[in-house]
Parts: structure tokens; C-alpha cells; sequence
């Protein structure tokens, strides 16, 4: 039996190949070179609002007394939210400041020495407060440290994994914070390292429920 051959219908050149490897060159560098740019960006924004050192925010002030009363609300929730029982945990603006004084390291640090809450909104449930937090530097190696010291705030809801904290809004005094930053920071996760963390994780994932009002937020196990 025969063999088929192929026969070429236009010359072969060598710059095919050459022309589609500089294509995916140029489309490989095209990416890093945004993304190069999107890091210097995202660098000079956070330059515009930044201070070269933090502040120190306000003192909590937790005698034993009110150390023992938090505690014995805590835990008087979790043990009825175990036991499959309807619960509430009402907590003011001194009780979440104690609270984040009292929580343990998740591996992560603790928010003590960067957030301090002021004031619930009702009308948007949330909470603001100061914040001092330490923000990257594009320049690694000059190990420049730089701040965010302004106000913030937290809008606080509930999803499949219980209560949850989102950034909605941050003030600098005097300075301008981009809209783009803060729609970044919308995706920080500042309560999900404590689901990890037991029996916390637990009891934060019962939380079905949470509703602000001027003094004080109050979280549900209930809908």
C-alpha cells in the first residue's frame, strides 16, 4: 500500500515561530508591567494619607470587676448557644474595647495597640473607631515603616460563617483617602482568624443575628 505524503503548500519560514514566541513575550511582559504599575499606584495612594510613625490610641481601661462581668456574659452565651438554646450577647462600645483587649493571639498579633471603637450608627449597622495600622512599603528594603492613622469604620453583618466586620469607610485628617483603598480593605479579614480559634470560632459561627443601635450592638444566635 502507498504511503501518503504531505506536500507543503507555502515555504516554511522560521519567523512564524519567532512571531508567535515575541507575541507571548509582549503579552508576559504587558502583564508584569501592569501589574508593576498597579503596585506603584496602589504605593503612591497609600503615600498621600500615610505617617511615618503610629499614634497611640486611647487606654482601656478594665478593672477585674469589669474583666470578670465581660467574661461571665461571654460565656454565659456560648454555653446556651451550645446547648441549642435561643441566645443574645449585648455588648457596648467599653464591652467590644475590653473585648479586643482580652482576645487571644490568633498568630496573627491582636487588634489592642491598632483599633479603638468610639461610636455605633444605627441607620448603616456599624461601628467606627481610631485606627493606627501599619501599611506596606512598596521599597522593601529600605525597611521604612509607614502608618494609617485616622478613623474607621466597620460594617458589621452576618453571612454563612456568622458575624462579620467589613471596612466601609476611613478618614486621615487633612489628607485624602482613595475610593480604590478603601474598596481594597473591604476584603480584610478582621474577624475570620478568630473562627479558627476554639471555643470562640464556635460561638462566632452561631451568630445568626446582629442588630446596632446608639449604645450598643447585639448579636443573636437566632434570625
Amino acid at each position: 500500500m502507498a504511503r501518503i505524503q504531505k506536500t507543503p503548500t507555502g515555504e516554511f519560514s522560521p519567523f512564524y515561530g519567532c512571531a508567535i514566541m515575541s507575541l507571548a513575550a509582549l503579552t508576559f511582559g504587558g502583564i508584569i508591567a501592569f501589574s508593576a504599575y498597579s503596585l506603584f499606584s496602589q504605593d503612591k495612594a497609600i503615600a498621600a494619607f500615610a505617617s511615618e510613625a503610629p499614634i497611640k490610641l486611647p487606654a482601656v481601661e478594665l478593672t477585674p470587676e469589669a474583666r470578670a462581668s465581660l467574661e461571665k456574659k461571654l460565656t454565659d452565651f456560648a454555653s446556651t448557644t451550645k446547648a441549642g438554646q435561643p441566645a443574645e450577647l449585648t455588648l457596648s462600645i467599653s464591652d467590644l474595647n475590653a473585648l479586643i483587649l482580652i482576645a487571644p493571639d490568633t498568630g496573627y498579633g491582636t487588634y489592642t495597640d491598632l483599633v479603638r471603637l468610639e461610636s455605633f450608627d444605627p441607620q448603616k449597622s456599624t461601628v467606627s473607631g481610631q485606627v493606627s495600622l501599619p501599611m506596606n512599603n512598596v521599597k522593601f528594603w529600605e525597611n521604612k515603616k509607614r502608618y494609617l492613622n485616622g478613623q474607621i469604620t466597620f460594617h458589621l453583618y452576618t453571612h454563612a460563617e456568622g458575624i462579620d466586620a467589613k471596612v466601609v469607610d476611613v478618614k486621615v485628617p487633612g489628607k485624602e483617602v482613595a475610593e480604590g483603598f478603601i474598596t481594597g480593605m473591604e476584603i480584610w479579614p478582621w474577624v475570620a482568624p478568630y473562627r479558627k480559634v476554639e471555643p470562640v470560632g464556635t460561638t462566632l459561627k452561631a451568630i445568626q443575628k446582629v442588630t446596632v443601635t446608639a449604645d450598643a450592638v447585639t448579636f443573636s444566635n437566632k434570625p
